[in-house]
């Protein structure tokens, strides 16, 4: 099956179908990721372990924010709580990933730069939070229930961040998303 040409929805040019340019921009964007993360951003490791850093401090700050004993020493991936490790930030938990999945997706859905332009930075802002938020909460399920860490971090956890960004897809979608002209 070849992809479609679609003349009405640029106004009489010819171009594809806004499904297919979605699909083909997403691997385009993908592909780009792969190459970028895995041959060089990976294994330089720098700007991973500068995200997991940022993420245990923030996620031991928002817990003193709250009132617990919590402290991240400077530079470390280590969350602390009453001076005992509760969590450890790795490199696929820093939520480069979820960011970078994210922004390709409003990048390579059709719709209007401009609002692309605050919408990505916002939403990326937000899943930060998010995961320093998710930092926190295991640092606490570990102090208090350290038997359910484990399917908490690898279950629940996941359910919720992944649902957020569906939600922030949606809205996306929903304010600014280019509606596909069915071809006639």
């Amino acid at each position: 099956m070849l992809p479609e040409i679609s003349t009405s929805a640029t106004g009489g040019q010819r171009g594809l179908a806004p499904r297919w340019r979605f699909l083909l921009v997403a691997a385009g964007l993908y592909l780009l990721w792969q190459v970028s993360y895995e041959g060089y951003i990976k294994p330089d490791g720098r700007f991973d372990a500068w995200l997991a850093t940022h993420v245990a401090a923030g996620g031991a700050g928002l817990l003193r924010l709250l009132g617990f004993a919590a402290t991240a020493a400077p530079g470390s991936v280590v969350l602390m709580m009453d001076n005992l490790p509760a969590v450890r930030v790795g490199a696929a938990c820093d939520g480069l990933v979820l960011y970078v999945l994210f922004s390709g997706f409003i990048l390579a859905f059709p719709g209007p730069l401009r609002p692309k332009l605050w919408f990505i930075p916002v939403g990326v802002l937000a899943l930060y939070l998010l995961n320093i938020g998710r930092v926190a909460a295991l640092a606490l399920n570990h102090h208090y229930a350290h038997r359910s860490v484990d399917f908490n971090h690898h279950y629940t956890f996941t359910f919720i961040v992944y649902a957020c960004i569906c939600g922030l897809w949606m809205l996306w979608v929903r304010w600014y998303g280019t509606p596909a002209i069915s071809a006639e």
